[in-house]
């Protein structure tokens, strides 16, 4: 099937979700907690929700669609679009402009296009399987660094797991004591400056596959990869309990993620 089509209706549905968000900022919204005390939904978060998946289904009917408000809608299509709404809701409600919109389109279970817009600074992230990564239009290559001179973002969540929030802030004192320092905005924002060539590498140990899905392709395309901090390889889970799966992942050049937590 002609990609083309794809591209627009991603495009349509990315800028729309975007201009709500830009609408909405620095308004007072709605908000209520979802699983812990760092996960938060707002009414924009809904909005958002609604109008990314009336604009795909008008135009792909049969398709899949998995989105972090509404679950997973199984037409048993070789086709799913993976949607995070409102990436970087925390930031949003709190009037700071860290967030924005993430859309990926998977052909079975690996993604074959995603786009990532930051409604605030107005950039808008694409990139297709083979034929590369850009934002607003400019190409995208993510250069080779040296990780003892390289800003990197690390990304951390609640968790009740004693031990696993232990492992987080060892790996967190590992990047303070290798890298020149450490970042985080905890959204989009870390892979796209990661993109961009301004991070050296981003690590996050809480990300859902709509978290993920669109920046994978985008740094792929970019020339880095982005891959499990722990397994020798990142699956993706295209199901309802996929839902549930945490990735704690890591994403670079892939010399300098292989070198990460040595």
């Amino acid at each position: 099937m002609e990609t083309t089509a794809f591209k627009e209706v991603l495009m349509n549905a990315i800028r729309s979700a975007g201009h709500i968000q830009r609408d909405n900022f620095q308004k007072t919204v709605n908000f209520t907690t979802k699983e812990s005390i760092s996960s938060i939904v707002t009414d924009v978060d809904l909005q958002c929700d609604r109008t990314i998946i009336d604009i795909i289904s008008e135009a792909f009917p049969h398709h899949n669609i998995l989105t972090e408000e509404h679950g997973f809608r199984n037409s048993k299509s070789e086709y799913t679009w993976v949607v995070d709404p409102l990436d970087g809701t925390s930031n949003f409600a709190a009037g700071i402009p860290w967030f924005g919109v993430l859309i990926a389109l998977f052909r079975k279970n690996t993604p074959m296009m995603g786009g990532a817009y930051l409604p605030i600074a107005d950039r808008l992230y694409f990139a297709e399987e083979g034929k590369g990564a850009f934002v607003n239009g400019e190409k995208l290559i993510i250069p080779a660094v040296n990780l003892n001179n390289s800003l990197v973002a690390f990304g951390i969540d609640y968790t009740d797991d004693a031990e696993y929030l232990q492992f987080g802030l060892k790996c967190f004192g590992w990047l303070i004591k290798n890298t020149r320092n450490v970042r985080s905005t905890n959204s989009l924002v870390d892979w796209t400056l990661l993109a961009e060539g301004k991070l050296g590498a981003t690590v996050n140990l809480f990300t859902k596959i709509w978290d993920i899905a669109a920046p994978w392709i985008i740094i792929k395309e970019a020339g880095g990869e982005l891959t499990h901090l722990i397994e020798t390889e990142l699956h993706f889970d295209l199901s309802e309990n996929g839902l549930k799966t945490n990735y704690p992942v890591k994403a670079g050049k892939a010399e300098l993620v292989e070198r990460l937590f040595k």
